[in-house]
């Protein structure tokens, strides 16, 4: 229950503070010295470019990488992301949706909050042994975000028509050392888990600070930009996007994962951690696309708001289930 409790803790306080902050800012009761869209940015960088690729150096360097059984990880989450998007697209025709529509509906179906949510849950509910599962589960995340999720979002976009200066955008985006950085510390640390360099003890302690402080971080930047008004025409939409997120996409992940035999290592953990991370709501990453190919920007932001805000219903679900394995 303490578990549970520090999680939503973190989750909803980091987005209150955030959200509380913008108001003040709006209502100019308080003043900063920097624009709000500044503060947000730098915010994110800090967590992407600085912690994030700190705390999955020092988990990966201790993971047990002996039973092969785990290369189906990352092929599991890759196809995990692969269906949300398939599923979203079949539902987007369904609804009748326009273009516009639809290509935000198939990066916000695909899209998946596995570094963020999926890490702060697995390292709260499972250790660190389970945060460095989730960087190994998430290692082909970047490769279908920008190889294949961006250029689908592009052929439904109406810049579709001016290459120059899409791909302009594009680039700018793939060349952020946000989007590389922490790949480059998963590969790192897996040269140190197979170097046999013993990791200092201190990193346990340092985990255990920069994972929360990373989604307090985030999410606060995140909360700095919400704006409840703007989903209230787009609810039904944002349920079934929840719909995939917490229901489809988990169970044909777990039924693949608990075939593979994921549940019979190391008591159960990498299945566990396919639960989880199976699980987890729209990306911050999936609102990228909208903006930048002038899709439907308010669709993004609702699917975004409404699925995490279920978190609220979903984690204490993940912690049963957890518990029964």
């Amino acid at each position: 229950m303490g578990k549970f409790i520090f999680t939503l803790g973190l989750i909803f306080g980091g987005l209150a503070l955030g959200y509380i902050i913008q108001a003040l800012i709006h209502k100019k009761i308080i003043t900063l010295p920097f624009d709000i869209e500044t503060i947000r940015k730098t915010l994110q960088k800090i967590v992407l470019l600085y912690i994030t690729p700190v705390t999955i150096l020092a988990s990966i360097w201790i993971l047990n990488l002996d039973d092969l059984k785990l290369i189906a990880l990352p092929f599991i989450g890759g196809s995990a992301l692969i269906l949300g998007g398939v599923v979203a697209y079949i539902f987007a025709r369904m609804l009748r949706m326009d273009r516009k529509q639809t290509g935000t509906y198939i990066v916000t179906g695909s899209f998946t909050n596995i570094g963020l949510m999926g890490g702060l849950l697995c390292f709260v509910f499972l250790g660190e042994a389970g945060y460095a599962l989730m960087a190994f589960y998430k290692l082909f995340v970047q490769v279908i975000y920008f190889g294949i999720g961006f250029p689908i979002a592009k052929s439904y976009s109406s810049v579709g028509n001016q290459p120059d200066k899409t791909l302009r955008r594009m680039w700018r985006v793939l060349a952020e050392p946000l989007m590389y950085v922490p790949v480059a510390s998963i590969f790192i640390a897996f040269a140190l888990n197979i170097s046999g360099i013993k990791r200092p003890d201190i990193f346990a302690s340092i985990n255990a600070v920069l994972v929360p402080m990373a989604t307090i971080l985030m999410l606060s930047s995140i909360g700095m930009a919400m704006h409840f008004e703007r989903i209230g025409k787009y609810i039904k939409e944002g349920l079934l996007i929840a719909l995939i997120k917490f229901v489809i996409v988990p169970t044909v992940a777990f039924t693949i994962a608990y075939t593979v035999g994921l549940g019979r290592i190391e008591g159960g953990l990498p299945l566990k951690v396919v639960m989880i991370l199976s699980s987890m709501p729209v990306a911050f990453t999936a609102l990228v696309p909208p903006t930048l190919y002038d899709l439907d920007v308010d669709l993004a932001n609702a699917n975004w708001l409404v699925t995490n805000l279920l978190l609220v219903l979903v984690v204490p679900v993940l912690h049963y289930r957890i518990t029964l394995f």
